[in-house]
């Protein structure tokens, strides 16, 4: 693999702060990911298992990033973690989780955390 530029890390880049005459609302941030894929903003969440599952995959998507889900689970798994993100982000709920008005908060607590 070659290597294409030189790359920096963060202690070789420092931003002074100082007056500037671009407005914030003129400032794109998308970012080219692949041929395929532009992010609205670069930023991706790692694929560790103590990081991106669903939760986290969906919260970057809304904010214009993406979430690389991690290979610690079964293709099953990985496959399901996916159509949640896909079925949130399309608006779609498939599977509702319901209650009944005679259920106590308890019981909606319970409810709850069954199926985060």
């Amino acid at each position: 693999m070659r290597i294409l530029q030189d790359a920096l890390t963060f202690d070789d880049v420092l931003l002074v702060p100082a007056h500037s005459t671009v407005l914030p609302k003129d400032v794109s941030l998308k970012t080219q990911l692949t041929r395929e894929i532009t992010l609205n903003i670069p930023f991706l969440s790692a694929a560790m298992d103590t990081v991106t599952e669903a939760r986290l995959a969906i919260s970057m998507a809304q904010e214009g990033g993406i979430g690389i889900i991690h290979k610690n689970m079964t293709v099953e798994e990985q496959a399901h973690v996916v159509s949640k993100v896909k079925k949130y982000e399309h608006g779609v709920i498939l599977d509702p989780v319901t209650v009944q008005i005679t259920d106590t908060v308890a019981d909606v607590v319970k409810v709850t955390k069954q199926n985060r």
